[in-house]
């Protein structure tokens, strides 16, 4: 399945990564939203678990080695072409992410990549995503204290 004008939603995660007061941005390469500012992530591999998936994407867009602490929001983008068909379907999970090592560096769908005060991050061309995000967490809407902690089940049936 393809992501563009895919037949079913994609699952895609976001890494949330706090470094002394500043967050971890990339600048997207390719779309949707090639050029602007978000977190960085990508999609959910079949099998992967959620957690897992946003440190593997961390790392392989920035550099930056973290330890994933849980869920902390959930949206959806859904981007609709001039003919009215579905280009993008993502359900996107963020995870908060704790910063271990490295300096960021742009990498594989990034072409820049850094640490930023919420202030600065607030003002700069952002993802829809990304900027409603930062939105919620302004408001008090995320609860970046208590994660949660997905479980993934493997039935045997």
């Amino acid at each position: 399945m393809g992501y563009r004008y895919p037949s079913l939603p994609v699952v895609g995660v976001g890494a949330l990564v706090y470094r002394g007061g500043r967050v971890l941005l990339v600048k997207r390469a390719n779309e949707p939203g090639a050029g602007l500012w978000s977190l960085p992530g990508g999609v959910v591999k079949l099998g992967e678990p959620l957690l897992r998936a946003a440190v593997r994407e961390l790392e392989e867009e920035t550099g930056v080695r973290g330890r994933p602490l849980g869920v902390v929001n959930i949206d959806e983008a859904v981007v609709v072409d001039d003919g009215g068909r579905i280009r993008y379907n993502y359900v996107l999970v963020t995870v908060l992410v704790e910063y271990l090592e490295g300096e960021p560096r742009p990498m594989s769908d990034a072409v820049d990549a850094g640490f930023f005060t919420v202030k600065e991050v607030l003002s700069m061309d952002l993802t829809e995503s990304t900027r409603g995000l930062f939105g919620k967490i302004s408001r008090g809407e995320v609860c970046i204290d208590r994660p949660l902690q997905p479980v993934t089940y493997r039935p045997r049936y």
